[in-house]
């Protein structure tokens, strides 16, 4: 790998091992781009919203990239991308949400000032990099007039989020097993992810139907697939999101989702039975397709079960759809999901335009035969 790229990859949010950790993706991603043969370096600092630290972080940035030997930088987020510029190096940045979208106060509900200066920030950071990627379509509105941008939803690993029997998951958890459980997953005092709509609907089901609304917050990353997979259904309520993994999570482990229209989950939802996506976000709406999705005790159909085992050309729709990572085969191979084919394309493709690509890059980045499709500016291969 020494003669392959290097790539320095900065994240405001590297997640931390805890059970509030929500940025596992950006830790997968970058074992994921390794296995492909990537040397990437992480830079992980917390901003917390300080101009002093940004500063004294982009100094240190700055030693590094004059100390090592780096092909480009990869920043996750685009305040991230602060500490880049000026560019010395061929840059790439990955908006997630909230640095286009704008940050959401927990106490009054709506976009703060603070929120506002990381929008134009971001906007900054977006003109002036190589390659802008974003998780979901809907972002690119957010962008400058004129910047281009890929979409790449964040993945999953599905040997992670798998099906649990739902009677096994609720007993290893102590949960009872004669009650319907509706999820919520996410943080209760997240204004964005109105918890309160959430118990609403919950509230409006029971004159009808008995449920209870199971938070799953504050738990193990490992256990959310348990979680998922002991509920009936998942309610999402959020108002802002960019590509919301919770959404992808629950299909990974057949939980039926019923859904605000909201951010890329339409595009998640569309065509998997046993899920509904609500016109509006009143609570009697989401509960009357609530209802309807625990009357009918269906488990959702993306993954099938592990007891049906999907075909292959079935198995690479349902990676397509939840965007999932790849893992290293027994004999060493790796199998690119769409995702990372993405990124690989952009690390190629800026890496290009300086030098030529090493020959082991090429290799494992290059593109299995078959089909391609195309969603919105994103090329998907078929052979995953």
């Amino acid at each position: 790998m020494a003669n392959g790229i290097r790539v320095l990859m900065i994240a405001s949010d590297w997640p931390i091992p805890g059970p509030d950790a929500t940025t596992y993706f950006i830790q997968r991603q970058a074992d994921s781009l390794q296995g492909a043969g990537v040397a990437v370096e992480k830079f992980a600092f917390r901003g917390y919203k300080n101009p002093l630290r940004y500063l004294w972080n982009w100094t240190r940035v700055r030693r590094r990239i004059s100390r090592e030997r780096f092909d480009l930088i990869h920043a996750q987020f685009g305040q991230s991308g602060l500490l880049a510029l000026p560019k010395r190096l061929p840059l790439v940045v990955t908006f997630r949400g909230s640095d286009l979208l704008g940050i959401i106060s927990d106490r009054t509900g709506r976009h703060t000032l603070l929120g506002r200066v990381s929008q134009q920030a971001s906007r900054f950071v977006a003109r002036h990099a190589d390659v802008v990627v974003v998780v979901a379509e809907h972002m690119k509105r957010f962008l400058p007039p004129g910047v281009s941008a890929t979409v790449i939803p964040s993945g999953l690993d599905l040997a992670l989020f798998q099906p649990v029997p739902q009677a096994e998951a609720r007993r290893r958890l102590g949960l009872p097993e004669d009650r319907h459980l509706v999820v919520f997953a996410g943080r209760p005092s997240q204004a964005r992810k109105r918890y309160g709509l959430a118990k609403q609907v919950v509230e409006v089901l029971n004159r009808s139907l008995p449920a209870d609304l199971h938070v799953v917050w504050g738990v193990p990353h490992e256990e959310v697939p348990l979680h998922m997979s002991a509920g009936d259904a998942l309610l999402f309520t959020s108002r802002q999101e960019g590509s919301p993994n919770v959404v992808k999570e629950a299909l990974a482990c057949n939980l039926p989702v019923v859904s605000v229209p909201v951010a890329d989950v339409p595009e998640r939802l569309r065509g998997v039975v046993g899920c509904e996506l609500c016109d509006d976000e009143r609570p009697e709406t989401l509960a009357a397709a609530l209802e309807r999705v625990l009357r009918r005790k269906q488990r959702s159909s993306v993954l099938g079960s592990r007891d049906s085992e999907p075909r292959p050309k079935q198995r690479r729709e349902q990676r397509t759809r939840l965007c999932s990572f790849a893992r290293p085969t027994r004999l060493g191979r790796l199998d690119l999901p769409p995702e990372q084919r993405e990124i690989g394309a952009c690390v190629r493709s800026t890496f290009l335009r300086s030098t030529s690509i090493p020959s082991s890059l090429a290799l494992a980045f290059r593109p299995k035969s078959g089909r391609s499709t195309t969603s919105g500016s994103s090329t998907i291969g078929d052979g995953c």
